[in-house]
């Protein structure tokens, strides 16, 4: 019976699969079921796609069943090869990790696509596709790191039209549901002189086929004829989700699932998030992560070299003594000589005994007990001169509370950069602490290329955060192995949707389903 009421998953431009975590990670009925399944996940980047495939192999065990080889392949005791051909990974769970796809749509052939999706449904009479197609056109600082094209070379960027990769998916197999997520620029975003946002609501509403959609928001009531469009906006810190990442995610439901769910005119507001009284911090969201100290580039680096970069760096801030200044030096003080007691910058894995400083509702999300220690918890290397700008920066948010912005930086301690003096943003934000009392600000792909606007909260420790640490903040749960160079996993956490807050979408997605099928049963 619960493999009957398994609702089948497809997920498009599923990025490492932080959408299809949260729809998977759902119980179902019956002790070990899932309420939902992932059945096709599909993902251009072939290291993204590595990381979906391990994920599949890994969801295709029972809970608590994953065999010791996934753990030993993950702590980099045996190799990816050695794992797939482990006598404790069977044929069937192979076949299953076979569920994620590297496959560009828009490139590959129609007719292959709709042959997986058709093949995983299965002739499913309800079923749910999700997915974000990729938003670096609708993205405000993607549109604003473009400004030297022409308007014939950005309106020619096949990313604005990649929703209707979507959208015909939606067309052929009629979903009873779909999700999809993207960035809030795409609200502002225009091509060929009109909203983009406009054009795709329109066409999701109506995509063709037997069936219209009626698109809902997760946190205000209404079709899309009463919704303003800032409505479908999900400001995720109000959400259990220690980051204040605001997207736009749409709640497509089928005419006639609509019409058939009294429930969904009678009382909407059951298919609504609900807000959290408290806000998930970034100091919650770290705990029990071991302390680790950054490294020097571009020079040898050493535990002892590090200790003097930082105190060199309060040393220099005392020497044109300004008596406001005073409390920042001996706060940065007081940080170099707590950084004496880090011993070590991280590492692919760390064994650690961990600890239950996680707020309780949490550790079960994110805990792994069975990996003896921390994952990709290893930290950057950055400039001395760039150490001492985190080690004050930090200090300066202990000190007043708040990141500072670039003009509160002591002329010695400012970047040798054309724009220094600008007020524009992002550039007052250049170095951002991620505020321990506080949701972190957006973790997006842009931490791949530095971590100025990632300084860790602790000063002692005095550098950007981890790619163990960006995904916490992303609600990845610790087990979850992202594949790649430490570049490459940065990328792929940034761009995607917190499992998290998947989950509670999943949550309303199949309540609303559930409601659906009891009142197909009681017609």
């Amino acid at each position: 019976m619960a493999q009957q009421q398994t609702i089948p998953v497809i997920d498009l431009f599923a990025g490492p699969g932080g959408l299809g975590e949260g729809f998977s990670s759902l119980g179902g009925t019956e002790p070990g079921s899932r309420r939902f399944q992932l059945r096709v996940s599909i993902e251009k980047d072939p290291v993204a796609h590595r990381t979906l495939s391990l994920r599949a192999l890994f969801r295709a065990f029972p809970k608590n069943q994953v065999p010791d080889a996934y753990y030993r392949y993950v702590r980099s005791e045996i190799s990816r090869e050695e794992l797939f051909k482990d006598p404790s990974v069977p044929p069937e769970v192979i076949a299953a990790s076979a569920e994620a796809k590297n496959a560009e749509l828009g490139k590959t052939p129609h007719s292959e696509i709709d042959a997986w999706i058709g093949e995983a449904l299965d002739g499913a009479e309800e079923w749910v596709l999700i997915g974000g197609p990729p938003c670096q056109a609708y993205s405000m600082a993607g549109r604003s790191r473009r400004t030297k094209e022409s308007k014939e070379e950005f309106e020619s960027d096949e990313k604005h039209f990649l929703y209707k990769e979507y959208l015909r998916i939606i067309q052929v197999f009629q979903p009873t549901v779909f999700v999809m997520e993207n960035v809030k620029g795409i609200l502002s975003s225009t091509h060929g002189g009109s909203g983009i946002f406009e054009r795709i609501l329109k066409d999701l509403s109506n995509p063709g086929g037997a069936y219209s959609y009626r698109l809902r928001s997760f946190v205000v009531p209404g079709n899309a004829e009463d919704l303003d469009p800032h409505d479908f906006v999900i400001e995720a810190e109000h959400f259990g989700i220690p980051q204040t990442r605001h997207r736009v995610i749409l709640f497509g439901v089928r005419e006639d699932v609509a019409l058939a769910t009294p429930l969904l005119r009678t009382h909407p507001e059951r298919f609504l998030l609900t807000p959290c009284q408290n806000k998930f911090t970034v100091e919650q969201a770290l705990s029990g992560l071991p302390a680790v100290r950054s490294r020097l580039s571009k020079e040898p680096d050493s535990r002892e070299a590090w200790l003097a970069a930082l105190a060199e760096a309060a040393d220099a801030l005392s020497l044109q003594y300004i008596e406001e200044r005073f409390p920042l030096v001996e706060r940065m003080r007081s940080a170099a000589q707590r950084g004496e007691r880090l011993t070590g910058s991280g590492g692919t894995f760390i064994p650690w005994a961990g600890s239950d400083e996680l707020p309780q509702k949490v550790r079960d999300w994110y805990l792994d007990r069975r990996l003896g220690g921390v994952l990709q918890h290893e930290s950057r290397s950055h400039m001395r001169s760039d150490l001492h700008r985190y080690l004050f920066a930090s200090s300066f948010a202990k000190e007043y509370g708040c990141s500072p912005k670039i003009q509160n930086f002591p002329p010695e301690l400012l970047p040798a950069h054309v724009n220094v003096s600008s007020e524009s943003v992002p550039f007052a934000d250049r170095f951002k602490v991620q505020m321990g009392g506080h949701p972190s600000t957006t973790v997006v792909a842009h931490i791949a290329k530095d971590g100025h606007y990632y300084i860790h909260h602790d000063p002692s420790q005095c550098r950007s955060l981890t790619v163990r640490e960006a995904a916490r903040l992303q609600t990845f749960p610790d087990n979850y192995f992202f594949e790649g160079n430490r570049t490459q996993q940065y990328t792929q956490i940034g761009n995607a949707v917190p499992p998290l807050l998947a989950r509670k979408i999943a949550v309303l997605v199949s309540d609303l389903i559930g409601a659906y099928r009891r009142a197909k049963f009681l017609r």
